[in-house]
């Protein structure tokens, strides 16, 4: 099968397009999965070049989420059968034609979704709904603050904020990125290149109660000046900035929590929480309220102009790379 090989931890000069092995039979607790496509995400450009959380040691098949069919399952796996269409999010592997991965990494891909919007869905939806529902305990009513609005996590946000009756406040960079956001419901957008984000807020709602943050730097550093008494700022990761330091004092007298949420853990603590999110995900597609955007749809050949995409930030929703096989 062909597959995207890290032989060297140098991003993506260290990658390839090889020939590996068939991924062979599944074992005890395992699903092996024909790749239709593959999401790609900012964590890829870190992991490859082994500054993510998670380390891997060349050589190694990169891919945090991907989606396909269930070809083979091994013993003591109930929950999916051979057929079945799928979402996965395994620790690597995606970015191949085929991978064997752990039962509990695999969900049945949502109705309606092709390969591409099911490949990229697990991940930024699973994120942002457990962020905002679980960590931030946004409810409606409330003001939601996305930065990254039209981004792979950013534009989650801003629609699963809607769903659940939070006025949403969207931040992005240029007109083109500002109109996708307000398509998929924000109630308001700026434009950080042209509007100061602090001054806007404050003219718009004077303050705001939760601040989902994937970019860090001064989007972040903005926030902290625009929160309501008692809010919860989301750190999802730093996609444009440095890592913020955060003055704690403010955080003190405005009462604030600053959370981090990273959903790999989440993942291996509370599966169950996990499994739940995914099929109240579900049902918000079939409602109609989540509607993916994917902005590329490129042959895995093409992974380093789309991993590019990423890096310059020049994508909306997500980036996808497709095999070639059906789903």
């Amino acid at each position: 099968m062909k597959a995207l090989v890290c032989r060297a931890l140098a991003g993506i000069d260290g990658l390839a397009i090889e020939e590996l092995p068939d991924p062979g039979h599944p074992g005890p607790g395992q699903v092996r999965i024909r790749i239709a496509a593959a999401g790609l995400n900012y964590a890829d450009l870190l992991v490859t070049a082994g500054k993510y959380q998670v380390k891997h040691a060349p050589p190694f098949v990169p891919g945090f989420e991907a989606s396909g069919v269930v070809e083979a399952v091994g013993p003591e796996v109930a929950d999916v059968q051979v057929g079945d269409r799928v979402m996965t999010i395994p620790e690597a592997g995606g970015l191949a034609e085929g991978a064997i991965v752990p039962a509990e990494a695999v969900y049945l891909a949502p109705k309606g979704l092709d390969e591409a919007e099911a490949a990229g869905f697990p991940i930024a939806y699973g994120t942002s709904y457990l962020a905002l529902i679980e960590q931030a305990k946004l409810r409606a009513g409330e003001t939601l603050l996305v930065h990254g609005a039209a981004g792979g996590v950013g534009l989650t946000a801003v629609e699963i904020g809607k769903a659940l009756g939070a006025r949403v406040i969207a931040t992005a960079g240029g007109p083109g990125k500002c109109a996708v956001a307000q398509a998929h419901g924000a109630d308001h957008v700026i434009d950080y290149k042209t509007e100061d984000i602090r001054e806007r807020v404050k003219a718009l709602v004077g303050g705001v109660d939760v601040v989902y943050d994937p970019v860090g730097g001064s989007a972040f550093e903005a926030s902290l000046r625009v929160v309501n008494w008692n809010a919860r700022i989301l750190i999802i990761g730093f996609a444009g900035g440095p890592v913020p330091q955060i003055p704690a004092n403010i955080l003190l007298v405005k009462n604030v929590a600053a959370m981090g949420f990273y959903f790999g853990s989440w993942r291996q603590r509370r599966p169950d929480l996990v499994a739940q999110a995914f099929l109240s995900l579900n049902g918000m597609v079939q409602a109609g309220q989540l509607k993916p955007l994917i902005s590329h749809r490129l042959p895995l050949a093409d992974f380093r102009q789309a991993l590019e995409l990423i890096r310059s930030r020049q994508s909306t929703g997500k980036v996808v790379l497709l095999t070639g096989a059906t789903f």
